[in-house]
């Protein structure tokens, strides 16, 4: 993945909100790829998607991962839930503090340690591709 160097100084002072908010869009692009293959509809392509980028998946991914993160990525994601404030009125705000410290964590690893995100992507429990 393509990614601006930044020093971990410059990372530190990015906020956990920002964090979450690249996060997101990185998210989302490894969900895309992850279904890409066989090709589909659009339509299959972005009701998958969006299956998996949602609140809700997204703290079951986090609950899922809690086990095989460090103590600086547990730090990450609660500097990330810390940073979550408003949410849908259809999410509880437990579930949306979740989703984005998962958003921050995958944000802040982006840039930082890229492999180290790859790796705990491959730990996510997907869906079948094929849909």
């Amino acid at each position: 993945m393509l990614h601006q160097s930044l020093s971990p100084e410059q990372v530190q002072r990015i906020t956990p909100a920002s964090w979450a908010y690249l996060g997101d869009a990185v998210f989302e692009l490894y969900i895309r790829s992850f279904y890409l293959m066989p090709p589909k509809r659009s339509h299959l392509y972005h009701q998958l998607v969006v299956a998996q980028v949602r609140a809700e998946s997204q703290a079951r991914h986090l609950r899922s991962l809690e086990p095989y993160l460090t103590e600086t990525e547990l730090e990450v994601l609660k500097r990330g839930r810390n940073a979550a404030f408003g949410y849908p009125k259809r999410l509880d705000p437990q579930t949306y503090q979740q989703a984005t410290s998962l958003e921050a964590l995958f944000g802040y690893l982006y840039l930082t340690n890229p492999q180290r995100l790859e790796e705990l992507f491959n730990y996510l429990e997907l869906d079948s591709k094929e849909g």
